[in-house]
């Protein structure tokens, strides 16, 4: 460490004991989580091709894609697609080392529609999307730490993560995993995969607001529409109720902009399961922080993580470090309640000696900081002196970012 470690006490109480939090979570079919995720795969792919290629990982970010949202006519019992979706791969990645060629832009696509395969059940990547490769050579500077004996921070950069998630944090992201589940697919098929739930507790009650795209070959009539919504509603309401802890009562309103007397025009009908198919563009870096949600009521970082090189670009490696060193002092430091990091880092320094580092503690009674001081240091520097360990696991994508 070039600094010393700051480590002071929280300003305010831990998030669960405040008596308002609003935590949303963007879905597996949702348009920025698609771009985010699939990006990120790309990463993946690419660290792979170099490694095999180069022995090593090589310069790239690939973070600036965007999904352009299609034409649809959804229809009960089945509409059309009337024009496909585009996704544009974009930002840079290297396509050559020593003379030898690295298909860039054909693992983007390959990559692309294997992920499309893999998690939206009625998107064909070969009918429903269009791919346009935007991505370019990197600059000299920015590629040349790729080849420097010591990675360093390729970006002045910060990030701020926590631990541990609060009950409504957990019960956000449990709640958009049950809904794409595969066992709730097979018991509601019509559910598909774009899902957004937003969460608002007030003391110990939580109440969500869940946007759901049905599926509409699934959907005969408006009858067995607002019926499965109704069921699916109080489905999801008993799962979540099993998991109530802290919490008194869970509240669940789905799809609030359907409207009964205005016909199809009144539900939430795609032909694919996903907003993208018509109604809604997504980005990299809209959607979920790495820890899986959007929490309001807890400091954010501004990087895009999804797709950003593993090896040097701090706004992905720092983004997800600071959680993981946030989760490791609270289960390895007795007393502490909750915990916030703060690393920045400096351009062109070691990734294992950031600019700053600082720990924010919320601690139980009785104890203080100079009580747990010793034990967080003991955590952070022992995750620091890991750092090549941690970036292999990134470079796998062993580390989810959305």
């Amino acid at each position: 460490m070039r600094n010393e470690i700051a480590i002071q006490t929280a300003t305010a109480p831990p998030l669960g004991m405040q008596p308002i939090e609003i935590v949303e979570r963007k879905g597996l079919g949702h348009p920025d989580s698609i771009c985010d995720a699939l990006m990120d795969s790309v990463s993946v792919a690419l660290c792979a091709a170099y490694q095999q290629t180069a022995g090593r990982i090589l310069h790239h970010n690939v973070d600036k894609s965007l999904l352009v949202a299609g034409q649809s006519t959804p229809a009960l019992g089945g509409g059309r697609i009337d024009a496909p979706l585009k996704l544009i791969f974009g930002d840079r990645a290297t396509a050559e080392w020593n003379g030898v060629k690295i298909p860039v832009g054909e693992i983007a696509e390959a990559t692309a529609r294997k992920w499309i395969r893999d998690h939206l059940r009625f998107v064909d990547p070969d009918k429903h999307v269009a791919f346009q490769n935007e991505i370019r050579p990197g600059s000299p500077e920015l590629t040349d730490i790729f080849a420097r004996t010591r990675l360093t921070a390729n970006d002045t950069s910060a990030a701020v993560g926590y631990a541990p998630l609060s009950e409504t944090e957990q019960l956000v992201i449990a709640a958009e995993r049950y809904l794409n589940s595969p066992p709730f697919k097979v018991r509601f098929p019509a559910a598909g995969e774009d899902v957004k739930v937003m969460a608002v507790r007030r003391g110990r009650v939580l109440s969500l607001t869940v946007a759901l795209a049905f599926v509409d070959r699934f959907i005969a009539d408006a009858t067995t529409y607002f019926s499965r919504k109704a069921e699916i509603a109080e489905d999801l309401r008993q799962f979540l109720a099993s998991r109530l802890r802290e919490l008194d009562r869970v509240d669940i309103a789905l799809n609030t902009l359907d409207d009964p007397s205005r016909g199809e025009g009144g539900m939430y009908l795609t032909v694919l399961g996903t907003a993208a198919e018509g109604a809604d563009g997504g980005e990299v870096g809209r959607g979920n922080r790495v820890n899986g949600v959007i929490a309001l009521h807890r400091p954010m970082g501004t990087e895009a993580a999804a797709g950003k090189n593993p090896v040097s670009h701090v706004g992905k490696i720092y983004s997800v470090l600071s959680h993981q060193l946030a989760g490791k002092i609270h289960a390895d430091v007795p007393g502490v309640e909750e915990v916030y990091v703060w690393l920045c880092s400096q351009i062109g320094q070691p990734l294992d000696e950031p600019w700053i580092l600082s720990v924010d503690l919320a601690l139980a009674s009785g104890a203080g900081v100079s009580d747990v001081a010793p034990a967080v240091r003991q955590v952070v520097e022992q995750e620091l002196g890991q750092m090549e360990a941690f970036t292999a696991k990134l470079i796998r994508g062993e580390f989810p970012i959305c």
